[in-house]
């Protein structure tokens, strides 16, 4: 489990597709005597184990599955990385409750300046966006933030000068792709919207309605 805050940017030395799975080599300032082989790092919002490490570098297999859903099998040598490490029971909760389980890829439609802050707006699939909400959290490259506004298939976010220049977000481009995890409560109750409509008896949005939550 993970916050959102990243604690490091990362430089990917390299990534070998062996076929079926592929290694990533991602060099790193975190504190190598801190490593442990096993543990979980959240590699631009995609969680990996640690299988091997050297001198300010750490190594991961990478699946199938994480390489059809994440970005991380179209990155260059040299592509900058958000990096955290997994959450420890009694650490400060600043960001949202991120499982480093990449939902899908988004893309950047928009970047504007307003005042000391940066607006973007990323596109994504409608059922992924079903999952946001206004004033909710959401996961892009690993990176927590706060979802300003929904849309069908997109949504925006406002980015203040240190999340910026923190984090991968500063060279980030229109047209640029992205992980994008949604809210863990979202999907939940996306679930249960969905499951209620198909079944009687079930919660529903009617039935919300009628209770009062919406």
């Amino acid at each position: 489990m993970f916050t959102g805050l990243i604690e490091d940017l990362g430089t990917l030395l390299e990534i070998s597709d062996g076929g079926n799975a592929a290694k990533v080599a991602v060099k790193t300032t975190l504190p190598m005597d801190e490593l442990r082989l096993g543990e979980s790092i959240a590699v631009n919002g995609v969680c990996l184990t640690v299988t091997g490490f050297a001198a300010g570098q750490f190594s991961a297999d990478v699946s199938p599955e994480t390489l059809a859903k994440s970005t991380l099998g179209s990155l260059p040598r040299g592509a900058r990385l958000n990096l955290e490490r997994a959450l420890r029971l009694g650490d400060r909760l600043g960001g949202h409750l991120v499982t480093g389980h990449v939902d899908g890829q988004g893309r950047v439609v928009e970047r504007t300046r307003q005042g000391n802050a940066w607006r973007f707006v990323f596109q994504l699939a409608p059922e992924l966006a079903r999952q946001l909400v206004a004033k909710g959290s959401v996961a892009v490259d690993g990176i927590s933030l706060t979802v300003n506004e929904v849309e069908r298939d997109r949504f925006a976010v406002t980015v203040i000068p240190h999340t910026l220049e923190q984090t991968t977000l500063t060279g980030l481009r229109v047209g640029a792709p992205v992980n994008i995890e949604t809210d863990l409560i979202g999907k939940y109750v996306a679930r249960q919207l969905g499951a209620g409509e198909r079944q009687s008896g079930g919660i529903s949005l009617d039935l919300l309605a009628k209770s009062g939550f919406l």
